[in-house]
């Protein structure tokens, strides 16, 4: 009896451990699910996107990849041709007789060349030294003139933007138009240096430790960088004095032997009394003087986002070429009031234009500024959604009253490219008017009175757009998540020249790989349609029922999907895929690209998130794909992470396994110019009650948080309110923290990532993961 007894224990020991195998996945599933990370991807894509530079006959080449090697194409316009820049392989053979190292004409060692004026040589960079081929001899020898004008690399290229600006000088400096000067800060004050001397001039005196000139602080970014927007004739600068004198502290503290680093900066919070506010200034560089607006100080707010340099410069400035006047736009603290001004250059003087108000919040385009001074015509172009969709509109300077709407229409205006004030005519990019994915854009001109519009790029998918200088030209690439790009050459008509690339994935499919599939839905209101991505498995298993992954990212400033265009990869989501599972991204409601009152579904309560876009979104799409929908997780980073929490809490029935990543969790712990924006001020919203700590009872299922300790974007305190209300529930949950990382947790991002995978799947897909799988650093975190 004892024996059978002991035999029986045996055979279950033993049927228990195949059992426990069997719900195991290996270090060789997740070297699998690895391979579909952007960093496996990418090699086994060839032809990627084009990135001209352009030469002053408007010619312009352009670094051409292949699964055979890289090539050099240049293009000419007139002759309507594409050709190799050059023999590579006798160019190797020259580089390795002057050289004595042996080179390979697909694989040149180089990718950075220039074209002599008279396009008779090349010369390039290689191996630390400047070599010139000759185009005529084929000889190739050390090229001993100065600096070669118009040296580019191939991974970059590029247009002009709007007038005035400059560009990045060394360091922290930012350099003129013309490239003579480069102002930076020192001690609170702006100075110039001039690059040819070296020498140094001191443009103000009196800037003082938080109420200095210039400082680019936005409480959650910062930067030694200054902001400033140079004028054409690269003689003034606008720019700013910022008070933040006032202003309250955003504190962390370093983790290490010994006492911690107390790090303290000027961080509003919403519904504080003070915040920074800036005095708007003109320096008159030629001759250093300061000249004051004589304007009141505005908030630290601006048209396109919680910053005022997130276009790249300061924003919302427009300078005459003459540098004589300067146009400009006051936001108000709420994003509610714009106000449009032009000040007097020389005395200062301000004049007030017109104004808009609207009652949610004003944004000046989707990633671009869109308003534009025409100072020739005295004319301005504005952009306005008080139709309730993006559109442009003409207005006179003189007067401030409306001429007429520009465009119109139940679809949005993106990006204004281009205004050519001689035949008054504007490009730009929108999205929502042709048939299909209204997210997808497309390049169009339309005259200033709002006649003769033209579509310029017909295909269907997500265009990018890169004029020539001259504007004569332009360089348009489309693709679709599921669709690889196609890169054309077209004249501003929009008629076609030629065609230049045609990226091949042929590789990459031969690897098992496989695009996401676009899905439409309804959203929770059971009208409106929206858009994603569903990630599958390369191999479904006929009649099995997968859980599903919701990636979110709520917005409203932007959401889940992102760019519309295609990649090879898109964060893990394909790799979580490989790992048992059915990933979802779904573009919400409440952000843009769409209608305004489509953007507006959640003013004053960000904490909808879209969460129930997201529940109806996930039950439709379980009808088509094999999803099982007792089994529902939910991931996000930021804004995703706060997105998150608040799904764990509010529908706990639904879903059942959360990773919350650095969430803003009570947006009176967030910066002020976010809440302030989309909730409104905190005398008009209720922001305790979209505050996830308080819901945190709420938790049945599995949630992970996590944060980076010294997050100067959304500080970790978010995050330990939710943890100390979970504790106060008695609720158990699982918390990792990276001591001294940042927002996207730097170097420990993999390392996050790996902890996502095992989560899911220990938690969602009722296995046990490999122990401690290494991932490769990739580069950062998700936003």
């Amino acid at each position: 009896m004892r024996k059978t007894i002991l035999l029986l224990a045996v055979l279950a020991s033993f049927g228990t451990a195949n059992a426990q195998q069997a719900n195991a996945l290996s270090a060789k599933d997740y070297a699998n699910a690895e391979r579909f990370m952007s960093y496996n991807t990418d090699p086994f894509v060839d032809g990627v996107v084009v990135r001209p530079n352009w030469l002053p006959d408007e010619k312009f080449w352009y670094l051409a990849t292949t699964a055979a090697g890289n090539e050099f194409i240049l293009v000419d316009p007139v002759k309507k041709t594409r050709t190799a820049a050059f023999d590579h392989q006798k160019l190797a053979a020259a580089l390795s007789t002057a050289s004595g190292n042996k080179y390979d004409g697909a694989k040149l060692p180089f990718q950075a060349i220039s074209f002599s004026a008279d396009g008779k040589s090349v010369s390039f960079m290689a191996d630390g030294k400047k070599w010139k081929y000759d185009l005529l001899t084929g000889e190739c020898s050390i090229d001993t003139s100065a600096d070669t004008p118009g040296m580019a690399s191939a991974a970059r290229g590029g247009r002009g933007g709007r007038a005035g600006g400059g560009g990045f000088g060394g360091g922290n400096e930012i350099a003129s138009p013309d490239g003579k000067r480069s102002v930076f800060i020192k001690d609170y004050n702006l100075w110039v240096r001039d690059v040819a001397s070296g020498n140094q001039t001191q443009l103000t005196t009196d800037g003082l430790k938080d109420y200095g000139y210039a400082t680019d602080n936005a409480g959650w970014k910062s930067s030694e960088r200054p902001i400033v927007r140079w004028s054409p004739d690269s003689k003034k600068l606008a720019t700013f004095r910022q008070d933040q004198r006032n202003v309250s502290d955003m504190y962390l503290v370093t983790t290490n032997v010994g006492k911690p680093t107390l790090r303290a900066w000027k961080y509003p919070l919403p519904g504080d009394k003070e915040i920074p506010m800036i005095q708007r200034v003109i320096i008159d560089v030629e001759n250093p003087k300061l000249i004051v607006l004589q304007v009141a100080p505005d908030p630290h707010r601006a048209t396109l986002s919680d910053d005022i340099s997130s276009s790249g410069t300061f924003d919302d400035i427009d300078w005459k070429e003459d540098g004589s006047q300067m146009a400009f736009v006051s936001t108000s603290r709420d994003h509610k009031q714009e106000k449009f001004r032009i000040a007097d250059a020389v005395t200062g003087s301000v004049r007030e234009v017109f104004e808009e108000v609207v009652a949610t919040q004003y944004e000046s385009g989707r990633g671009a500024i869109n308003w534009r001074y025409l100072p020739n015509s005295n004319e301005i172009i504005w952009y306005s959604e008080r139709d309730n969709w993006g559109h442009l509109y003409l207005y006179d300077a003189a007067t401030g009253k409306l001429k007429n709407q520009v465009t119109k229409g139940d679809w949005v205006v993106t990006r204004l490219i281009r205004v050519d004030e001689k035949n008054r005519v504007l490009y730009f990019m929108a999205g929502g008017r042709e048939p299909g994915n209204p997210y997808f854009t497309h390049l169009y001109k339309i005259g200033f009175d709002g006649k003769n519009l033209s579509l310029l790029t017909p295909e269907d998918g997500n265009h990018q757009i890169s004029f020539s200088p001259s504007f004569n030209y332009f360089i348009d690439t489309y693709s679709k998540p599921d669709v690889a790009p196609v890169t054309v050459f077209r004249t501003a008509d929009g008629k076609l020249i030629s065609s230049l690339e045609k990226t091949d994935v042929s590789r990459l499919t031969a690897t098992g790989w496989k695009p996401p599939i676009p899905v439409s839905v309804k959203a929770h209101d059971g009208k409106t349609d929206i858009y994603g991505l569903v990630f599958t498995p390369m191999k479904i298993v006929a009649g099995k029922k997968y859980p599903v992954i919701d990636y979110i990212y709520p917005g409203p400033q932007g959401g889940s999907v992102g760019n519309w265009s295609f990649s090879a990869s898109r964060s893990d989501h394909q790799a979580l895929a490989e790992l048992g599972f059915i990933v979802v991204v779904i573009e919400g409601t409440s952000n843009p690209g769409r209608s305004k009152s489509f953007h507006d579904m959640s003013y004053g309560n960000m904490a909808d998130n879209t969460i129930p876009d997201q529940i109806t979104a996930i039950r439709q799409l379980s009808q088509v794909y094999p999803i099982d929908t007792s089994r529902v997780g939910i991931w996000g980073h930021s804004g995703g992470g706060f997105a998150t929490a608040t799904a764990m809490f509010r529908f706990p029935d639904f879903f059942k396994v959360g990773i919350s990543e650095s969430g803003n969790h009570d947006n009176r712990n967030y910066e002020d110019d976010w809440g302030e924006r989309y909730d409104g001020l905190a005398a008009n919203s209720d922001y305790d009650a979209q505050a996830n700590q308080n819901y945190a009872k709420n938790l049945k299922g599995k949630l992970m948080l996590a944060h980076g300790m010294m997050d100067n974007n959304v500080p970790p305190s978010n995050t330990m309110l939710v943890v100390e209300a979970l504790e106060k529930a008695n609720k158990s949950f699982d918390l990792v923290i990276f001591p001294n990382s940042p927002h996207g947790y730097g170097q420990y991002a993999p390392y996050m990532m790996r902890r996502r995978w095992d989560y899911f799947v220990r938690n969602l897909l009722g296995a046990e993961p490999p122990a401690d799988y290494q991932l490769r650093a990739a580069g950062p975190g998700p936003r």
